[in-house]
């Protein structure tokens, strides 16, 4: 009996899973009537009813009517039934604003349900603010403001079991809208702390995908993003994503978002375009990021819990003192301190650290030091300083919204603060380092220039040095190691060259006796950077080395053919004078031309790449000698490719000349299909190479003679007043015409 009930109870799930799925509303309630739970029967493996499944695929509909088949009293233990997350049927519904009839209808049956907390300790209003949807939180966040009338009463609903508020989470997930709707009506939260001690805003300068300054966009895309428009009224909106979640085949209907003002209404409820609909979204939720920053960095104040700003008194350009020996080993850095981890050492009798990813290992562009032990050796030295309290502080509430958005690379963060809040450019953080320094570390160019331009504030943050001794310049050589890298992939050479590029650029800024600072660790900026990027060194030598040899070969090859042509001329040679058949048409002297000139190419990119595999390699030379030279090779081959493929179709066009037209283009497009591929193939390497060309260009343009002679100045100023003068003699002696009637009627 109990295996045929088993058997019954497994054809009654599966009826009712197969029409809740498919949405056939009447085969529902069809078997609800049959069943004595009716529509609180548990259905699922995961302890969910009827109403759990109905609600969770947002049919709304169906949610009422099964509703209206339990009596008005009555079933409330029932409607409170959690599944095995923890979840009521109200959590569920708060999933979607679709099945906001269907909210209120439950919360008028069981109003107890608006308190409930699943097992993350996550209310219904939570959910509504995790999966962002604008609508039902307004909703449920009314109720709970009628239910709760203190910011006591209120944590309950606010927030869960590990400290996250509802405006963590929407911030997390993504919803700024709703996170800047909850900023604004609960004030109180935006301080709040997770169970990671960080604040709203500080969770927003770690999303870099959230602002335009994160992401890097083509011509193209920028060109839409700034054509379509990002307005969209919201509920409109949130019924869309509800109804593509639900998978209807109809669709939504869609108002299409005016995406580039002169284009006719008719044409334009004509576009449904996929692209121009996520353009959109992407628009609003950009907007929505800054206009959520803007509002939380108001009633931030965290930049002002600082470490002292205290500069060196001495700078130390030598590596003598007490200690005779150039620094202490492992077991004095335990009796003093222990100011640096045995790993900041480097090797201690050809063993390595232990606590390096092996991640870094693997990685050829990486530190020879482990950034973990580096970061330890540091975090000891701070708390080895006498503002261990304010250093713990410090510790506790984690790097400040300014710092964290430096780290992440979000501008428009970092102007916001420091527009609000202009002092807040001077904090220190517990390691002793400036926003130059975090700047330079995390390889942030444009807020290091941003920084830069204002000068005198500069002027102080130049001279500082972290907890370890590290000066703006050692910063360069201390690159920070993160496991995936947005960034664009580099050649080895060219990475190496935009780190002397940075270098340099440090340099000109920094105070003069800074190039030869050392640090703790009894390194300079030279040093440091040298020791930091010595693998890179050698893997960009090999990569120019194998990059040039190849292109010698290809470069060698072309120059074959071309000398090879010019000895067996289109047409041939007249027999009885020996000069070419074809030697008077045009397109032969366009042959002639373009063959010698790839043969010229060719030679000199053979010759240029020689000079590379010739060179020393030393570091210096891969900031602009080689990197040069490599876009002079890369410029000569394709010019020789070219030069060869024009030679080919003119031999072509010589051969060819009585036929039809269409067959010339055809025969043109084939000839230079392999210039064109070469020329794309090539093209991300050859304009990275075009940015070796800037600042020689700086250079001279500095080295160039200006015109601040204070003698021709002079001569200058003396001829425009002599001439001046001589207009104004000339003009009293002969007046106006008007001017001398006017006299003459007087």
């Amino acid at each position: 009996m109990a295996e045929i009930e088993d058997t019954k109870d497994e054809e009654l799930d599966r009826a009712l899973y197969n029409a809740l799925t498919n949405g056939d509303e009447k085969e529902v309630i069809k078997l609800c009537n049959n069943i004595s739970e009716g529509p609180l029967y548990v259905m699922t493996i995961h302890k969910d009813t009827v109403l759990h499944m109905a609600t969770y695929s947002k049919q709304s509909d169906l949610v009422l009517n099964l509703l209206e088949q339990l009596p008005e009293t009555g079933h409330l233990s029932e409607l409170t039934h959690k599944n095995d997350a923890g979840n009521t049927i109200l959590h569920e519904a708060a999933t979607a604003s679709r099945t906001l009839p269907a909210a209120r209808a439950i919360l008028k049956r069981a109003p107890k349900l608006l308190r409930l907390q699943n097992d993350y300790g996550e209310t219904p209003l939570f959910q509504a603010a995790r999966y962002g949807k604008k609508k039902m939180f307004k909703f449920l966040a009314d109720e709970v403001d009628k239910e709760c009338l203190t910011e006591e009463d209120q944590k309950v609903f606010f927030q869960r079991k590990d400290k996250a508020t509802i405006l963590h989470i929407s911030i997390l997930a993504d919803h700024f809208d709703v996170a800047e709707l909850i900023a604004r009506r609960y004030g109180f939260l935006i301080n709040q702390r997770d169970d990671d001690e960080m604040t709203p805003l500080q969770l927003l300068a770690c999303n870099s995908s959230a602002f335009s300054s994160g992401r890097e966009y083509g011509f193209l895309h920028r060109l839409f993003f700034s054509c379509v428009s990002s307005f969209k009224e919201e509920e409109e909106e949130e019924e869309e994503e509800d109804k593509t979640m639900e998978g209807n085949q109809e669709g939504p209907r869609r108002r299409v978002c005016q995406p580039i003002s002169y284009i006719p209404d008719f044409v334009q409820s004509c576009w449904r375009l996929p692209l121009l609909e996520a353009i959109r979204k992407e628009n609003t939720r950009l907007e929505s990021a800054m206009t959520l920053s803007r509002l939380l960095i108001l009633k931030d104040t965290s930049w002002k819990i600082t470490d002292p700003r205290k500069d060196q008194g001495k700078p130390k350009t030598h590596k003598y003192g007490p200690y005779s020996k150039p620094f202490p080993n492992e077991k004095e850095l335990g009796q003093d301190n222990g100011l640096i981890s045995a790993h900041s050492l480097g090797k201690d009798k050809g063993e390595t650290s232990q606590t390096c990813s092996l991640e870094t290992h693997k990685s050829s562009f990486s530190e020879d030091t482990c950034p973990e032990d580096e970061e330890k050796a540091e975090a000891t030295a701070a708390a080895a300083s006498p503002e261990n309290k304010r250093y713990l502080t410090l510790m506790r509430t984690g790097e400040t919204p300014l710092f964290l958005a430096t780290m992440s690379g979000i501008i428009e963060i970092v102007e916001e603060i420091l527009k609000v809040y202009p002092q807040a450019i001077e904090h220190v953080n517990n390691r002793g380092r400036n926003i130059l320094h975090v700047a330079i570390k995390y390889r942030r160019i444009e807020i290091f220039e941003v920084v830069v331009k204002k000068e005198m504030l500069a002027r102080r943050l130049i001279r500082k040095t972290d907890n370890v001794g590290n000066s703006i310049l050692h910063m360069v050589g201390k690159k920070k190691k993160t496991g995936y890298a947005v960034e664009k992939i580099q050649s080895p050479a060219l990475q190496l060259q935009k780190e002397l590029i940075l270098f340099e650029r440090v340099k000109e800024i920094s105070t003069t006796y800074f190039t030869k600072h050392l640090n703790q660790k009894k390194l300079t900026a030279e040093e440091l950077f040298a020791k930091t990027y010595d693998r890179l060194h050698n893997t960009a030598t090999e990569w120019l080395k194998r990059t040039s040899e190849n292109c010698i070969i290809v470069a060698v090859l072309i120059s074959t053919v071309a000398f090879a042509a010019a000895y067996t001329i289109p047409g041939g040679p007249n027999q009885s004078t020996g000069f070419p058949i074809l030697l008077y048409e045009p397109f032969f002297v366009v042959f002639t031309l373009t063959d010698a000139l790839s043969l010229t190419f060719a030679f000199t990119s053979v010759v240029t790449f020689l000079s590379i595999l010739t060179s020393s390699f030393r570091l210096q030379d891969f900031k602009h000698s080689l990197p040069q030279k490599l876009m002079l090779g890369f410029t000569f081959l394709i010019l020789s490719v070219s030069m060869m493929m024009v030679a080919f179709g003119a031999t072509i066009v010589l051969m060819i000349r009585d036929k039809e037209r269409w067959t010339k283009v055809v025969l043109y497009s084939v000839a230079f299909l392999p210039v064109t591929i070469f020329v794309v193939s090539y093209s991300p390497l050859y304009l990275s190479l075009l940015e070796t060309c800037i600042y020689p260009l700086k250079f001279l343009a500095k080295a160039c003679p200006r015109c601040d002679c204070i003698f021709l100045r002079s001569w200058i100023t003396k001829k425009l007043q002599k001439h001046g003068n001589v207009q104004a003699h000339s003009s009293s002696i002969k007046p106006h015409k008007s001017h001398s009637k006017c006299c003459s009627h007087v």
